[in-house]
Parts: structure tokens; sequence; C-alpha cells
């Protein structure tokens, strides 16, 4: 099972983002605020790693770098506001308000046929809603 560390600056939605990726069957820890997520960053080996639309792109930059330290291989996927400028270590874009779309990305990223990193691609990648009939 896949492990997943998710960031947040905003308190309730970093809860309910837990409930929702365990409730799907995921392994969760949360870390509410930038020095628990440089925490837990550095204390565990995760697959994944999401960060809050609440959080700064500086800070952002600074808790992928120290994920990345400890968790070479693994995919981060950023919540962004609109109009959010883009951090080149991001795998994956993904719209806040749409959990739905968060649990595809996940999919989308966990899935070793989308290893883009072994394939040798680097640009971040904006996953797109399924258009309604």
């Amino acid at each position: 099972m896949s492990r997943i560390l998710s960031v947040s600056y905003d308190e309730t939605l970093l809860l309910t983002r837990d409930l929702m990726l365990k409730s799907g069957g995921y392994n969760v820890v949360s870390a509410f605020g930038f020095h628990r997520g440089l925490e837990s960053c550095r204390q565990g080996e995760f697959d994944l790693f999401i960060l809050g639309h609440s959080i700064p792109k500086d800070d952002k930059i600074d808790l992928i770098r120290c994920f990345r330290e400890h968790n070479s291989g693994a995919r981060v996927i950023a919540l962004t506001r609109i109009n959010e400028a883009r951090i080149e270590e991001v795998d994956l874009y993904l719209n806040p308000g749409d959990p739905a779309e968060l649990l595809r990305g996940l999919a989308f990223l966990i899935n070793p046929a989308t290893d883009r990193r072994r394939a040798g691609r680097r640009a971040p990648v904006t996953l797109v809603p399924k258009k309604q009939p």
C-alpha cells in the first residue's frame, strides 16, 4: 500500500482530505503547517506528497526540497490556486475543490504505467477532469 504525506496550512481542509483518503483505503500521514510538514518529510518513507493550495509557493519549494532528500523517487501533487506559478518538481497539479479529481490523480500517479520519471519526462501534468456527457 502506498504511503502518502499530506501537508496544508488550512487545518479543516487537511482533516477533510485525511478522512477522504483514509476512507478510500490510503495510508495517510497529515501534517498541519510548515514545521510539522518538514518533520514528517524527514521521519517517514512516502510514495506520494500532497501539498495543499493554502501553502505559499516558496514554502512549497522548501517542503518539496526536504521531501525529495528523504523520498527521492516519490511523486508530488500540488493543489493550486488559479494562476499560481508552476513549480518544476511537481508531478501533477490539481484543482483543490474537486475531491474526485484528487482520487483520480492519486490513481494516475500510483499506477506504475504512468512512471514518467523513468521514461525521462519531467514536465508537470495537469489532470483534466472527464467531460460530462
